[in-house]
């Protein structure tokens, strides 16, 4: 027969969790490692851990969608980066997919862009085979997948050469039009 714990030792727990929590947003995994690093035995990590989730405040899915939603505003990662980031925090899989699959090909392919136009400053000079290679790896380690960052990149370096061609074109009617 399991023992019941102590409310004392539950308490405890919920104070290492409240202290958790209150420095950053934690998924029930990460909180459960952490009692067990503190030495709070699994049964009363259980009982803490479940008292906090009916309370609300441990809640894998709203940290996934969280989580999902500030690292694609602040970092521009593709679902895959996402993913990835969420297993190695201990989010079960289907979570994961709900929270990354919120966002369409439409919208992964417009924050690639977005990216890429931040970022293709870096390669002016370049050649345009060195520029291309340079944005599809960093689109790359971001977990973009190939077809949405060879498509970016086109668009991207396409427009680039297009407002370079412009603004030759707008030189040279510039001084075609001033006196010498």
């Amino acid at each position: 027969m399991r023992e019941r714990s102590t409310p004392s030792s539950v308490e405890e727990a919920k104070s290492l969790l409240f202290d958790q929590l209150a420095r950053a947003p934690r998924t029930r995994a990460q909180l459960q490692a952490f009692l067990r690093r503190k030495g709070i035995p699994e049964d009363v990590a259980q009982e803490a851990l479940g008292r906090l989730s009916e309370l609300g405040l441990v809640d894998d899915a709203a940290f996934a969608a969280a989580w999902v939603a500030e690292r694609r505003r602040t970092r521009s990662l593709a679902p895959a980066a996402l993913a990835a980031e969420l297993r190695r925090r201990g989010v079960e899989a289907d979570v994961i997919a709900e929270a990354v699959g919120s966002v369409g090909p439409e919208e992964i392919e417009t924050t690639a862009v977005a990216l890429l136009r931040r970022r293709a400053v870096a390669t002016d000079g370049l050649p345009p085979e060195v520029r291309a290679r340079r944005l599809l790896g960093m689109l790359a380690r971001r977990g973009y997948p190939p077809d949405i960052a060879s498509r970016a990149v086109r668009r991207v370096l396409g427009d680039l050469v297009d407002e370079a061609a412009a603004a030759v074109e707008g030189d040279i009617t510039q001084d075609m039009i001033e006196p010498a």
